[in-house]
């Protein structure tokens, strides 16, 4: 089925111009109702306009409590007839009555092999770490900052001193990689959670053969 999303960005937004590109090469069976920032300077909404694509700007700053400014998305949301939601680089924690209104259907990208380097610093902490594997993670969103059930990793060599920059620019290219495919297989009703585990339907727990250098578990279908 195609799905009806909302993208949250607070920045650049590189995952919402991967999840638009998917979109406009017949990848991914979605559309884009709403891309929404707490942020006015935004270059997410830059790149939305680009594409004809509708925007709204709520700042946190303007409400009196986290509730209130959720409240509002809520209703901002729903009036763009969006029910997916896509946290692509959206730098707030949703309270838990934004995460009850749309779960299970809330996707979010970390740049970091989850459940290791949570928080705003994935890469950064991965490098202060010492680690040799780094990686991005597609996960749902439940209440607790990044923990929800993962849905698919990719793992890219992470090197010794090397500047936090440098990693976090290696990760993100197979973040648009992964996070459109994702909102695919959900498309495709191919997801289901048993706990803390996501099942993919029909898809292999194999490195995919068209990502050198990196390890996708599970496999990228072909196109992805």
């Amino acid at each position: 089925m195609s799905l009806s999303l909302a993208v949250l960005v607070s920045g650049g937004g590189s995952n919402l111009q991967a999840i638009i590109d998917a979109i406009e090469d017949g990848r991914l069976d979605a559309s884009i109702k709403l891309v929404l920032s707490n942020k006015v300077d935004a270059y997410g909404l830059t790149r939305a306009a680009n594409h004809g694509l509708p925007t709204a700007v709520l700042q946190h700053g303007d409400y009196d409590s986290r509730e209130a400014f959720d409240a509002a998305m809520i209703s901002t949301i729903r009036d763009h007839g969006a029910d997916v939601i896509i946290l692509a680089g959206f730098m707030r924690i949703l309270t838990p009555g934004f995460i009850r209104e749309f779960a299970p259907n809330i996707l979010n990208t970390h740049p970091a092999l989850l459940p290791s380097f949570a928080g705003a610093h994935g890469a950064r902490d991965a490098v202060d770490y010492g680690v040799r594997i780094s990686g991005c993670t597609i996960h749902f969103v439940n209440e607790i900052m990044d923990n929800g059930p993962v849905i698919i990793q990719a793992a890219v060599p992470a090197l010794p001193g090397e500047d936090p920059g440098d990693l976090a620019k290696r990760i993100l290219r197979y973040e648009h990689r992964i996070f459109p495919q994702a909102i695919q297989w959900l498309a495709e009703g191919r997801l289901s959670i048993d706990g803390r585990h996501v099942h993919v339907q029909d898809a292999e727990a194999i490195p995919a053969a068209s990502t050198p250098g990196a390890l996708v578990c599970p496999a990228l279908d072909e196109g992805f």
